[in-house]
């Protein structure tokens, strides 16, 4: 399907506008990406980009928050995308990940490194089976453990970034 069609991406971060809101709401719901409208209301703030098909209707959309997990002691963006059935097997997951990897580093860069990465927890059992090196080549993400739910866990850093000094405690 992904031939045929020809996506664009649009970049809401880190403030999305109502109407983009709205039409994300509406697609989360329709394909049950979250189990109640709540939810994805408390969510949409958390929207970095989508990828819409040549009709304009959204088929993909990513999201981040800054979160400093245990295992880590870093301040990252924990990373978490949903693509629409129709275009799961295709490339468009990894092909929204790339780009926003660049507008999270650029923000985080603009921003005096409020995140040093992005911390993917890989839910999709696809993942599991396929790229199994340590490190995937292009996008630098760097398997770093299991999270507490038992998932793997990666990790990509901002070249540019510093580690933040351990918190007092």
């Amino acid at each position: 399907m992904e031939q045929a069609s020809r996506l664009t991406y649009r970049t809401v971060w880190p403030q999305i506008g109502a109407e983009d809101a709205e039409r994300i709401v509406a697609f989360w719901m329709m394909h049950g990406a979250l189990p109640e409208e709540h939810q994805a209301r408390a969510r949409v703030d958390q929207v970095v980009m989508y990828a819409c098909d040549d009709r304009g209707e959204i088929v993909a959309v990513c999201t981040a928050f800054p979160q400093t997990p245990a295992q880590l002691g870093q301040p990252v963006y924990f990373y978490r995308s949903f693509v629409a059935p129709a275009w799961r097997g295709t490339l468009l997951a990894f092909r929204l990940l790339r780009q926003a990897l660049a507008v999270l580093e650029a923000h985080a860069r603009d921003h005096d490194w409020p995140c040093v990465g992005i911390l993917l927890e890989l839910e999709n059992q696809i993942f599991g089976r396929k790229g199994r090196m340590p490190v995937w080549p292009v996008v630098d993400f760097v398997y770093v453990g299991r999270s507490p739910r038992g998932l793997e866990c990666r990790v990509h850093w901002f070249r540019q970034a510093q580690l933040k000094p351990p918190a007092a405690g």
